[in-house]
Parts: structure tokens; C-alpha cells; sequence
């Protein structure tokens, strides 16, 4: 690769990612880069070669990176980019700030956006995949979002121009979310955290919080349960599914589909990117042949693989 910009970041070759995803699997990015702030991200892009492939990096909550890592820049928003501000019942948000802390911080102002509390990751990945629990998505209360497009430019996209569907947006390829300003409900703060107290304790009780996992593997089943309408009678799960493939517990080396729940693909200790992704792979398989239905990833797969799984 040609000599990068020197920004006022930290700029680090052949960074290892494994440790920057919660699956704890995966190669290295042949540059991670840290940006200072807004500008310097801009800076950084403006002057990039435009052939030179970035992806943005939350916190790795929903992510498998491939053995064979990762080509490019990699652009990971650190401490300049976790500022909450609450003025009334407007939130914004950078894109690194942690989607418990904003619930927790719009809750304490008595703002609701308690769906935020149990969803793993960070604002600008909620925005991206249009994060949602409960019944409720992050394009029922996103304003406006603030991006830095591929060539370096600054833009403010109107929620009308982020195109929401379930578990995707239509932003362009190769920008970073920088913030999002949302408007949340109003509630009294006791009531609020309350009902975040019960949200936590019925994740606990129901899913494998202390293992090593990406959330939900899968989406649930198209045209059952997976739409975000209020008229969504979720009839189908994919953890249903996957039970009756009769893939609940299944490993493939180091990873397993979770005994307490089935749609949980976990690192049991010492995985390979390559082990997660071809036990889902399997399950998949087993899934269309039993029943007929393709089950889509919800985590997302980036990256070389080092073999084909």
C-alpha cells in the first residue's frame, strides 16, 4: 500500500483485531486507524487513496473478522466521538458512545430510549443496522445523522434519506456515522430505570450474556417476525427454527450454537473465525433442508478467511 496521511490520530499497521471483537476471533487489519476528532477523520479520508478500502469498526459486538483479517483502513472512533448531550427530550449522541450508556444518561433526564439498554454496541452501529428490541428501532426515534462520506466530506442526512429496513440502512459505502441526534419520549426517571432493570434480568435469564457472542446469529424468519411493524405478530423465531434442525448445542471446533439459546452462536474457547462462521453456515443448512427456510445473518462476516469454512 502507497504511504497514508499522517493525521493527528494513531495510525497502527497490521493491528490485530481479534481483541476489538466480543467473539475474540479474527486476523488483522493491515491499518487501524483512531482519529483524533471529526476533522482529523475528515482530513485522514480526503487524502486517502479513493482505491484504498476502509470499514468502520464499533465495538465489535455484532462483527466476525475472517482469519485472513482485513484489507485497508479499518477507522475505529475512540474518546473524542462518546459526547451525549440531552436538551429536553433531544438526544445526541457520537457514534462511539455505548447504546446502555445513552439509555442510562437519557433515563436519568427523563428521556425514554430504554431500548437501548440491552442492545449491544455502540450509536453509530445501532444507526447502521437499525438496532431494535421491544418492539422498537432506532428509525422510530433517529432525527438526523451525521456522516463522514468516503472522499472526506461532511454531511447531515435527515432520517427520511437514511433508508431504514429491518436490520439495514441505505447510507453510502465507505462512510462513518459520526453522531446521531434522536427524539426520544418523555418518562420519569424511576419508571424508566425500573423498566431497564426488568429488560436486563429477562436478557439474563434468556440469553448466554457471560459467554463469548455476537448477539442474535440470525434474523428471525422474513415474512414472520422480522418486519418491525406494530402489526408483527411473531410467529416465528430463528431459534425455533434451529431447534427443530435439531442444531441447538451443535459445535464446530471451538464454537457452539448456544444450549440457552439456539440463535446465540458462541466461542466456546479458542474458536476460529473460520469455526463460527462455518457452524452457522451449517446451521443454515440444516435449517433449509428440514424446513424450507433460508435463514439471513445478522452478524455481520467481513474480512479474508484464511480457509473456506
Amino acid at each position: 500500500m502507497d504511504e497514508l496521511p499522517k493525521p493527528r490520530g494513531r495510525l497502527t499497521a497490521n493491528r490485530d483485531l481479534s481483541g476489538l471483537t466480543w467473539l475474540r476471533v479474527g486476523g488483522p487489519a493491515e491499518w487501524l486507524f483512531e482519529p483524533a476528532d471529526v476533522e482529523d477523520l475528515s482530513e485522514f479520508l480526503s487524502a486517502l487513496d479513493p482505491a484504498i478500502p476502509v470499514f468502520p469498526l464499533g465495538v465489535g459486538s455484532n462483527l466476525i473478522v475472517r482469519d485472513g483479517g482485513l484489507p485497508g483502513v479499518v477507522i475505529k472512533l475512540g474518546r473524542g466521538f462518546r459526547e451525549i448531550i440531552i436538551d429536553g427530550t433531544h438526544v445526541s449522541a457520537g457514534a462511539a458512545a455505548l447504546d446502555k450508556h445513552v439509555a442510562v444518561k437519557a433515563a436519568d433526564a427523563g428521556v425514554d430510549l430504554t431500548f437501548l439498554r440491552t442492545i449491544p454496541g455502540s450509536i453509530g452501529g445501532a444507526v447502521r443496522m437499525n438496532a431494535g428490541c421491544y418492539g422498537s428501532y432506532m428509525a422510530d426515534y433517529v432525527v438526523e445523522i451525521e456522516v463522514v462520506l468516503r472522499d472526506g466530506i461532511r454531511e447531515t442526512f435527515d432520517a427520511s434519506q437514511v433508508g431504514f429496513g429491518y436490520r439495514q440502512t441505505d447510507l453510502p459505502d465507505g462512510c462513518v456515522v459520526v453522531a446521531a441526534h434522536l427524539d426520544g419520549r418523555p418518562g420519569a426517571p424511576d419508571d424508566l430505570h425500573a423498566r431497564m432493570e426488568e429488560q436486563l434480568a429477562k436478557r439474563d435469564a434468556t440469553q448466554p450474556t457471560k459467554e463469548l457472542t455476537a448477539g442474535s446469529t440470525f434474523r428471525n424468519p422474513a415474512g414472520y417476525s422480522s418486519t418491525g411493524r406494530a402489526d408483527d405478530v411473531h410467529d416465528l423465531k430463528a431459534w425455533k427454527v434451529i431447534d427443530a434442525a435439531g442444531m441447538r448445542g451443535a459445535t464446530r471446533g471451538g464454537a457452539q450454537m448456544s444450549e440457552m439459546h439456539s440463535n446465540f452462536l458462541i466461542n466456546k474457547g479458542g474458536a476460529s473465525a473460520a469455526d463460527l462462521e462455518g457452524l452457522g453456515e451449517e446451521v443454515r443448512k440444516r435449517v433449509y433442508e428440514t424446513q424450507g427456510i433460508e435463514l439471513q445473518w445478522e452478524i455481520m462476516r467481513v474480512g479474508a478467511p484464511d480457509r473456506i469454512p
